[in-house]
């Protein structure tokens, strides 16, 4: 199994931001095909309830998800800023410091979520009929959570470091696991014992641990930057700096998790008083937009990793183009994805939706709407994941809260009356072009260069080829 640990400040710009994107949105892809496996496993062994209980689960996990994104991102930020000033063993103390903050997190959110279980299915109004299928389901998934964490910190280590591909290569290991394991363990196959939908969450377990055990074993053995020997795994003990770093930056990047699945809740809000048809929908709009986001997501991570180890080695000059490569390449493949996505709306949709169905009109009147504003998504990402890379995060947070509330459900309230359900699809575009054009603004005259992501005696020399970096990079585009 190859492994490519990348030096992202040197070579050529774009065909390295491509190369290192690419395996990161195949492992972005096979993550959305696992889920949308399992589902199937769930419904065609299990049925509808079975089917509710792991989408009430999956909204818990969701959040718990969003605070490890956090902690991994800042994380990865260290990591790369280390990594590309050659302090490998800074490198490996961040890694190490978020592996333990992450890890003692994770067990105690596992313990007071399998203790609490029944009390967060009912402060989520379960129904009835799902709600004994979900205790079962979500129990056993937080018993894995820690594993499924650390998988996730590890991942996006590696990237810190410019390695992608490892990450992919064991995403499928997991994939092939928890796909494979699931409609054995649901329907009791062979030598394995029927669990039902218990059985869903088990072979996510197992496939989380064996992955993360074969990971680690990995690391280790082919001595990849991030492998903790000896004396290092002392490491997992949090440093104070480090922990309060990753703590600071860290929760601030969860919230906007938070923000982004808080307007998509209110806009299922809204978009549920339209009716059934239209519920449905919007529903399929959102599984094909799933996909058309991708591309947006793996240059955006890409983009922050380049820019971290430049910033780290000092090259500012290289950030500037960074920023300008991630945007055209973002044009290009986001542009062509939902050029796909219109042409074939009517084929596309409608493997979600039976012939004939009164909810398929209505998705590709959606769609056409709002598919189109995935290319200003995409440019807000490659923004967001500069400025990240130098510790910035609460300007990003405050962007998005404006243009997810006041300015896309604020207008989809504010219109509804005149333009009826239009006003909440063409709330996507306007939201959308509110944030890349604050994000902008924030790029080219935030303030955003001249914080530090660590202390200074903390940080490596800058190169002295560039002692200004403020001066002398300038907003792309």
């Amino acid at each position: 199994m190859p492994a490519v640990n990348r030096d992202l400040t040197t070579g050529p710009i774009g065909a390295t931001l491509v190369a290192f994107a690419l395996p990161t949105l195949g492992s972005n892809i096979l993550q959305s095909l696992n889920g949308s496996i399992n589902a199937i496993w769930v419904g065609r062994f299990l049925g509808e309830d079975a089917l509710a209980a792991t989408s009430n689960a999956n909204i818990i996990m969701f959040l718990m998800f969003g605070a490890v994104f956090g902690f991994g991102m800042a994380a990865t930020i260290i990591v790369g800023q280390r990594w590309g000033a050659h302090d490998v063993d800074g490198a490996r103390r961040a890694f190490g410091s978020a592996i333990g903050l992450v890890l003692a997190a994770a067990v105690v959110v596992a313990v007071a979520g399998v203790v609490f279980t029944p009390a967060i299915l009912t402060a989520l109004a379960t129904p009835p009929g799902a709600f004994a299928a979900a205790e079962a389901y979500l129990s056993i998934i937080f018993v894995g959570l820690p594993a499924s964490m650390v998988l996730v910190l590890m991942f996006m280590g590696l990237r810190g470091t410019g390695d992608s591909l490892t990450p992919l290569w064991f995403m499928v290991l997991s994939v092939l696991l928890d796909a494979g394991l699931n409609p054995l363990l649901i329907a009791g196959t062979g030598p394995f014992p029927r669990l039902g939908i218990a059985g869903s969450a088990t072979a996510t377990l197992a496939a989380n641990v064996v992955t993360v055990t074969a990971m680690a074993f990995y690391i280790d053995r082919r001595g990849l930057p991030l492998r903790l020997h000896g004396a290092e795994r002392r490491y997992v003990l949090p440093e104070p700096v480090l922990a309060r770093t990753i703590i600071a930056k860290g929760l601030p990047i969860g919230a906007q998790m938070l923000v982004i699945s808080g307007g998509g809740l209110a806009m299922v809000g809204l978009v549920n008083r339209q009716g059934l048809d239209t519920v449905a929908g919007y529903g399929v709009v959102q599984q094909v937009w799933t996909y058309v986001q991708m591309p947006a997501m793996a240059i955006g991570a890409a983009v922050s990793a380049m820019a971290a180890q430049n910033i780290g080695a000092g090259r500012w000059d290289r950030v500037a183009r960074i920023t300008g490569a991630g945007l055209a390449i973002n044009f290009v493949l986001t542009s062509s994805v939902v050029a796909v996505a219109l042409v074939f709306d009517h084929a596309v949709l409608g493997l979600f939706l039976p012939a004939g169905s009164p909810a398929l009109p209505i998705a590709e009147h959606v769609s056409r709407i709002a598919t189109w504003s995935f290319v200003l998504f995409g440019a807000t990402m490659v923004l967001f994941g500069v400025v990240r890379a130098n510790g910035a995060v609460w300007g990003p947070l405050a962007i998005l809260f404006v243009a997810m509330f006041p300015v896309r459900l604020g207008l989809a309230l504010a219109l509804r009356p005149v333009l009826g359900a239009d006003a909440l699809w063409w709330s996507f575009p306007a939201g959308s072009a509110a944030t890349v054009a604050l994000a902008a603004l924030y790029h080219a005259y935030g303030p955003w260069r001249q914080g530090a992501l660590l202390a200074p005696e903390e940080s490596e020399t800058r190169s002295h080829a560039d002692p200004e970096p403020a001066g002398s990079l300038k907003p792309a585009g």
